[in-house]
């Protein structure tokens, strides 16, 4: 190894501290904070960063009146039916009527407070299999075969007769049921019955005559 020359791997000395720093450097050591507090983005240093205002838009129903963006209300019959009559909309109406195909799809708005009862149908429904009512209907009501179900909510202004009747709401006119009427507790019958199996439950109200029918009578 040429003269002057230090070895590559030679250990540097060791840094010697005299007796009286030593205690001085770990206290100041523990003294300084275990870590720093990241910076805060957008914000000043030592202020709280500010609040941002969120501003949520206009909810749909501030302006149901103006707008087609509103609860609809029940459908006030639910079930496949033949109508022919009047019908009061307030809402929207949307489909085609035409010679190969008939569709409408109407959403009624619903009622604010107490309002006057007024049908929304007024006229004629048959059907075939099922029909639920849940609101006010009046006219008259037929099917052969089918069930009538009238919701506690409903009101039915009409003649009814079909094969099977549920009454849980609220009947003007007379019933006639060619298998079975059923009164629920809570409704309302003013009118007559005509059926061959009648029961009327525990707290129903029910106001007119009474007449059970034999086989091969048809209640008229």
């Amino acid at each position: 190894m040429p003269p002057g020359a230090n070895p590559a791997l030679k250990r540097e000395p060791k840094a010697t501290t005299e007796p009286g720093t030593e205690n001085s450097i770990r206290s100041a050591s523990i003294a300084l904070p275990a870590e720093v507090p990241r910076r805060l983005p957008n914000a000043l240093a030592g202020a709280e960063p500010q609040k941002r205002l969120v501003t949520t838009p206009p909810s749909p129903q501030a302006n149901r009146q103006n707008s087609f963006f509103f609860q609809p209300r029940i459908p006030v019959l639910q079930g496949e039916a033949t109508y022919r009559g009047s019908m009061p909309v307030d809402g929207i109406i949307s489909g085609q009527l035409g010679v190969s195909s008939n569709t409408l799809t109407i959403k009624q708005r619903p009622k604010n407070g107490v309002v006057e009862s007024v049908p929304e149908l007024d006229g004629e429904i048959g059907f075939k299999d099922m029909l639920r009512i849940n609101g006010h209907v009046a006219g008259r009501i037929f099917s052969e075969k089918g069930t009538l179900i009238i919701d506690a909510s409903a009101r039915v202004d009409a003649n009814i007769e079909v094969a099977v009747a549920t009454i849980s709401g609220t009947v003007n006119g007379d019933v006639i049921g060619h298998q079975r009427v059923e009164v629920g507790s809570g409704a309302i019958v003013n009118g007559s019955i005509s059926t061959r199996s009648l029961c009327i439950k525990p707290g129903a109200v029910f106001q007119g005559d009474c007449r059970i029918l034999k086989d091969g009578q048809s209640g008229k």
